[in-house]
């Protein structure tokens, strides 16, 4: 096991930078998610860490050893791909062993890894089937047991449940959660699935165009997002938006106007960075956030549009003017899909942004 540390990384494909001084401590043993959309930088940033890509500039340190002129074969790591490139003319044991018996590991201690990852993962039903003969989970489990076998200080994840169908997925986070409880070590992983990183991490790095945008445990980016990508990204259904103006400030208090909704207003807590009157801001809200008419400080009209009933709750898509909101509602509260009726929103369940995006507190 080992401690990873990232000091000011970038990465550069010519003169066009796709990673920009990445800066990141992680603890042994601790499970971290990088995660963002598609061309964020995330799988870049794993690959570096691996020693599969080159970095342009900074430090990666694994174990306190610098390790940006080490082989990938040398830096106590261990990879498992989106793919699960298994070799396709040997059994699940041969594909476990392979990799040690390569390297001449005495026979004893790669049967006895092969053993171990086989009981960890409970494929040792599995050992003389062929990849052909396997699900995609069963696969995804062999991959994983290659990885295993190894022993590394660091396990890295580049998307390995992206090919899996939905139940699947749920299956494969319960496993690779239990595993990492299990061996303890140091675990990076890959995803464009927030689901999965909110379900996963000990923290949550979000990336976004090259930067990361904010590190933390994933309640924490939850209920205290620094901007509004990351406040938009994390959550799913995703925080909605509402456009809305300063209109009054006093010595303690500030009262934002909703733009688009018949003069409906909220105070909220004074900052010192508080925009001035006038200025326009956007108002965060989670969908779980809207409560019925009255219960809030200010009430929106809505028109139901669609509803999506998932047993306990519902989630209703709804119109408010130029505005779609994602409403969550108790499942015997559904309303048709023709239905009008009125939500209410509370100032200390509710966030602010600025023009830029960046959070007011």
């Amino acid at each position: 096991m080992a401690a990873v540390t990232l000091t000011n990384v970038v990465k550069r494909f010519g003169t066009f930078e796709v990673v920009h001084g990445a800066n990141l401590d992680i603890a042994d043993g601790e499970f971290v998610v990088f995660v963002g959309p598609s061309g964020c930088g995330k799988s870049t940033l794993l690959r570096m860490v691996a020693g599969l890509e080159d970095i342009s500039g900074g430090e990666i340190a694994i174990g306190g050893k610098v390790v940006n002129d080490v082989e990938p074969a040398d830096r106590g790591i261990a990879m498992v791909f989106q793919s699960y490139a298994l070799y396709p003319h040997m059994t699940v044991e041969q594909n476990l062993s392979f990799g040690l018996r390569m390297n001449g590991n005495p026979k004893a201690d790669t049967e006895r890894r092969v053993k171990r990852a086989a009981e960890i993962l409970c494929i040792d039903e599995l050992m003389q089937r062929r990849p052909k003969q396997l699900s995609g989970g069963q696969r995804q489990r062999v991959a994983i047991g290659r990885a295993i076998v190894r022993e590394p200080q660091v396990f890295l994840f580049d998307e390995p449940l992206s090919n899996l169908d939905a139940e699947l997925r749920v299956q494969m986070r319960v496993e690779i959660s239990r595993l990492h409880k299990e061996l303890g070590v140091t675990m990076i992983y890959v995803t464009h699935d927030q689901t999965e990183a909110m379900t996963l991490a000990d923290r949550i790095v979000v990336l976004k165009a090259g930067n990361v945008e904010q590190i933390g445990a994933p309640l924490d980016l939850y209920d205290d997002p620094t901007n509004r990508f990351v406040a938009g990204f994390i959550g799913s259904p995703k925080m909605n938006f509402i456009a809305a103006k300063v209109v009054e400030t006093s010595n303690s208090a500030a009262v934002v106007e909703l733009v688009n909704h018949g003069g409906a207003r909220l105070r909220k807590p004074l900052c010192e960075a508080f925009p001035t009157v006038g200025t326009e801001v956007m108002l965060g809200v989670r969908p779980e956030h809207f409560f019925e008419a009255g219960e809030g400080d200010c009430d929106i009209p809505v028109k139901a549009d669609v509803a999506e009933h998932l047993g306990s709750v519902s989630y209703v898509y709804a119109d408010a003017g130029p505005e779609e909101l994602i409403i969550e509602r108790e499942a015997r509260r559904q309303r048709a899909s023709s239905d009008h009726f009125t939500v209410s929103i509370k100032a200390e369940r509710s966030l602010l942004f600025d023009r830029t995006g960046a959070r007011i507190r």
